[in-house]
C-alpha cells in the first residue's frame, strides 16, 4: 500500500505518467510530447500586476435603484432587501472608486469587507435574491453547500474550490472572477454542537478554512487533485519552459452565507430576558420567531457554535421573514414569477394556451402555505392541481385552457366540459374572461412599477403603451421583461422611419408617442412588417407634406395618431391654419 504522503511528482514525471496512461487506454501511438527546453524557476504571477492591468468594473447602481429592481421580483422581505442592496452597492462602488483613484486608497487602514450573513427559514427567497443581484450587477456567482465541506477537503476538493469555480463562471477571466460573489448555504450546519463533549473539529475546522478566503488570500488555480489544471500547467511548461502560477486574490470577492438557524431564537431570547424583564417579556410574547432574530448579536452566534473570528468576518446580517399566505398569492400574481410562467410553458409545448383564475391562485397559495415550505410549496401545489390536465389535454385537440377553481373542486367534470366540442363556445367565453383578468393584473403591476421600468428599459411608459405591454404579455408566453424589450425594439425601429422619410423627401417628420403606439398595435395585431409601415407612411405623407412645406415654409412636422388615421385631413388642416386670416 502506497504512502499517502509520498512526494508529488514534478511536471516531467507527471507528464510521463499521463503519457503511459494514454498509451495504455488508446494505444502506443498516443502520448504527450514535450520539446527540450531549459527549465526556469521563474514564476509568472499574474496577480502581482493585476492592479495595474485589472479591468474596471462598470458599476453605478445606488441602493434605492437596486431595491426597486428587487421589488419587481421579490415579495415582502423589505428589511433584508434594504440591507443587502445597501451593503452590496457600497461594496462595489468602493471597489470602483479604488480602481479609478490615483491614490493608494485600497491599502488604507480600516478596509473591511461587507461579507453578509442571511438568516431565515427555507423557501423565503434567500438564494433567489442573491442570484438576482449578481445578474443585475453582471458579476460571476457560485453557490456551495456548507454541509459538503470538511477541513481537509470534500470529494477531492476544499472550500477554495468555490473561488476556482468563480473563474470557470467568468469564462476563465481571472480579473472578472476577483469581483464575484460566493454564496454558501446551510452555514448553520457547520456550527459546533453545544452538546458535544470536546472539540467539534470537523465543523470548527471548516470555519477556520473559510477565514482567509473571506478576508484576503491568494487561491492557486492549479491543485494536485485537479488533473485538468495539472495538464494545463504541463502544456504551459512545454510551450514556454516556465511554470505559470495562476491565482485569484479574494480581497474583492464578496462572501454571502445563509442558513435557517432554527435553534438560534432561544439563545437570543435567553439573553434578552437577562437584560431586562420587561423587554424580554415583550419579546417572548411575540408569535413570530423573526421578531426575536432581528435582535441578533455576535455573542449569540458564538454561543450558537461559531468561532469568534468567523463571526467577525460577517459584519452584515440580514434576517428574512416567514411568508404568509397572502405573500404566496402575491408571488403567483407577479408576472415575473417562474412558477406560473413555467406552467404556461409546459402547456405551450403542446400548443395549449392557459390562463389562471384569480381565485384559483389564492387557493393554490393557501395549499402551499399549509405545506410550510415557503415559496417552494407553490411548485408542488401547482403541479398537483394541474397534473391530470397536463396529461389528458394534449390528446383532446384543444388550444385554450381556462384554469378555474373547478380543477380543484370538481376536476373530472371540468375536464369533460372543456374537452367537449359542444361546450366550446362557453369554454371560449370563460377563457376570454380570464384573459381580460390577466391583462388587468399586468396593467396594475406596470402602473406600480412605471417609473423604474421606464428607467430600466429607456422606454416612456404612456397609458396606451401600458395597455400594449399588457396585451402583448397576455398573448405571448414571455416574462414581462422580454415583452417590454420587444416593445422597446418596435419603438426604436419605428423611430428610424423618420430618418428614412428625410432621406427620401428632405422633410423632417417626428412621430409622436401616440402615433408610435398606434403603429405597434397594428404590428402586434396584424401580419404587417416594419417595411410595410415605412412604405405606407411615405405613400400617405410624401406629396401632402411637400405641398404643406410650399404653403407654410415649414420643414418639420409632428405626426400624431389621428394624422396616421386621416393623412389628407391632417395636411389640409396644416395648410388651412397657415393661410387663415388673422
Amino acid at each position: 500500500m502506497k504512502d499517502h504522503n509520498e512526494k508529488i511528482p514534478n511536471p516531467k514525471e507527471l507528464e510521463k505518467e499521463i503519457s503511459a496512461f494514454l498509451a495504455k487506454k488508446f494505444g502506443a501511438n498516443v502520448k504527450i510530447v514535450s520539446p527540450l527546453v531549459m527549465t526556469q524557476e521563474t514564476t509568472l504571477d499574474q496577480t502581482k500586476d493585476a492592479g495595474k492591468s485589472r479591468k474596471k468594473i462598470n458599476f453605478d447602481l445606488k441602493p434605492e435603484d437596486l431595491i426597486a429592481y428587487l421589488d419587481q421580483y421579490v415579495v415582502k422581505q423589505d428589511s433584508a432587501k434594504a440591507i443587502l442592496a445597501t451593503k452590496i452597492c457600497t461594496h462595489f462602488n468602493r471597489i470602483q472608486r479604488t480602481l479609478e483613484s490615483d491614490d493608494p486608497i485600497g491599502n488604507m487602514v480600516g478596509r473591511i469587507k461587507n461579507n453578509v450573513l442571511m438568516i431565515g427559514p427555507t423557501g423565503v427567497g434567500k438564494t433567489y435574491v442573491i442570484k438576482l443581484i449578481a445578474d443585475k450587477i453582471g458579476v460571476p456567482f457560485v453557490k456551495g453547500d456548507a454541509t459538503k465541506f470538511s477541513e481537509t477537503g470534500y470529494v477531492g476538493g476544499d472550500v477554495e474550490d468555490l473561488v476556482r469555480d468563480l473563474v470557470r463562471e467568468a469564462d476563465d477571466d481571472i480579473e472578472l472572477a476577483q469581483f464575484g460573489i460566493v454564496y454558501i448555504d446551510e452555514i448553520d450546519k457547520i456550527a459546533s454542537s453545544r452538546n458535544l463533549i470536546g472539540a467539534d473539529v470537523s465543523r470548527t475546522g471548516v470555519q477556520r478554512a473559510l477565514l482567509k478566503p473571506m478576508e484576503e488570500t491568494e487561491v492557486d488555480l492549479k491543485v494536485p487533485h485537479d488533473p485538468i489544471s495539472m495538464i494545463q500547467e504541463i502544456d504551459q511548461y512545454r510551450k514556454t519552459g516556465q511554470r505559470d502560477k495562476r491565482s485569484v486574490n479574494t480581497a474583492n470577492i464578496l462572501f454571502i452565507m445563509s442558513g435557517a438557524f432554527s435553534d438560534l431564537a432561544p439563545i437570543i431570547e435567553k439573553r434578552l430576558s437577562k437584560q431586562g424583564i420587561g423587554f424580554g417579556a415583550h419579546i417572548r410574547k411575540s408569535t413570530e420567531q423573526i421578531d426575536i432574530l432581528k435582535h441578533i448579536r455576535s455573542e449569540d452566534l458564538i454561543e450558537f457554535g461559531f468561532e469568534s473570528e468567523f463571526v467577525g468576518r460577517l459584519p452584515v446580517r440580514a434576517v428574512f421573514e416567514h411568508l404568509t399566505e397572502d405573500n404566496l398569492y402575491q408571488i403567483l400574481k407577479n408576472p415575473n414569477n417562474p412558477v406560473i410562467l413555467g406552467k404556461k410553458l409546459d402547456f405551450a409545448a403542446y400548443d395549449i394556451e392557459v390562463k389562471f383564475e384569480d381565485q384559483l391562485l389564492r387557493t393554490l397559495a393557501r395549499h402551499a402555505f399549509d405545506e410550510n415550505t415557503g415559496a417552494r410549496g407553490l411548485v408542488s401545489a401547482v403541479e398537483k392541481a394541474l397534473l391530470d390536465f397536463e396529461r389528458k389535454l394534449p390528446s383532446a385537440g384543444i388550444n385554450t385552457f381556462p384554469a378555474t377553481m373547478d380543477i380543484i373542486t370538481n376536476p373530472e367534470v371540468f375536464l369533460k366540459t372543456i374537452t367537449d366540442r359542444s361546450q366550446q363556445p362557453e369554454t371560449g367565453q370563460l377563457f376570454d374572461r380570464l384573459l381580460q383578468q390577466e391583462k388587468e393584473i399586468i396593467k396594475e403591476y406596470l402602473k406600480e412599477n412605471q417609473k423604474h421600468l421606464a428607467e430600466k428599459y429607456s422606454l416612456t411608459m404612456t397609458p396606451s403603451r401600458i395597455d400594449i405591454v399588457a396585451a402583448c404579455y397576455a398573448k405571448n408566453t414571455l416574462d414581462i421583461g422580454k415583452v417590454i424589450n420587444k416593445i422597446k425594439f418596435y419603438c426604436d425601429e419605428i423611430k428610424k422611419i423618420e430618418l428614412y422619410f428625410f432621406k427620401n423627401n428632405d422633410i423632417n417628420i417626428v412621430l409622436e408617442e401616440d402615433a408610435i403606439d398606434f403603429i405597434i398595435e397594428k404590428l402586434i395585431e396584424s401580419p404587417f412588417e416594419l417595411k410595410d409601415v415605412n412604405e405606407k407612411i411615405n405613400q400617405d405623407f410624401q406629396h401632402g407634406l411637400k405641398l404643406a412645406r410650399e404653403k407654410t415654409n415649414r420643414n418639420r412636422f409632428f405626426i400624431t395618431r389621428q394624422a396616421l388615421l386621416d393623412p389628407e385631413a391632417y395636411v389640409s388642416e396644416l395648410i388651412r391654419d397657415q393661410i387663415k386670416p388673422s
